[in-house]
């Protein structure tokens, strides 16, 4: 007999498939517990959830939530989901600056933390294309970029706008000047 919390935890799974707009598993060997609750608590803020999840559980989930997902058939090892629920890359980052600044054990000169593999609205996406995505600028920054490309145009005509009265300044006080000195 299956005990509920793993029928709850599968059901749990699904219902995330469903609603993520994307999500990367990982191996998070080399973590400690610690390590891995920073890392939960850097993903929560940025507007993600990362989670350790069970390989079985996790294909019997693709299987009944995203039929489409086949993929998950090869899993092994020790696996990690971060969950994106909307089209913000924030956690992606908050994931590749926790693997920056964190001291992570190497095994054979490679980092041992790593991907695995990844899924942008249903399509499977490879690591290559998981830590380009990492080191794009959030939607936030995007934004602000825009923001400042627009504004640009508008102090440029301001200060050219400005440029003649204050030209016209300068030449008044230098005749001042020149009418005191004398």
């Amino acid at each position: 007999m299956v005990p509920q919390r793993k029928i709850f935890t599968v059901q749990n799974l699904a219902e995330k498939l469903k609603q993520a707009k994307a999500f990367v598993l990982t191996d998070y060997s080399g973590l400690d517990v610690a390590q891995i609750n920073e890392l939960r608590r850097e993903v929560k803020k940025s507007g993600g959830e990362f989670e350790v999840v069970k390989n079985t559980l996790l294909r019997l989930a693709a299987k009944t939530g995203l039929p489409r997902i086949r993929q998950l058939t090869d899993l092994r090892g020790p696996t990690a989901a971060l969950w994106l629920y909307s089209e913000d890359l924030t956690p992606l980052k908050a994931l590749s600056n926790f693997i920056q600044k964190t001291e992570l054990p190497k095994i054979s000169g490679a980092c041992s933390f790593r991907i695995k593999l990844g899924f942008w609205q249903g399509e499977m996406i490879s690591p290559e294309r998981i830590k380009e995505l990492m080191t794009l600028p959030s939607l936030t920054e995007l934004q602000a970029k825009l923001i400042n490309t627009l504004k640009s145009p508008t102090f440029g005509l301001v200060n050219s706008l400005n440029w003649n009265m204050q030209k016209l300044v300068l030449v008044l006080n230098a005749k001042i000047k020149n009418q005191n000195a004398k």
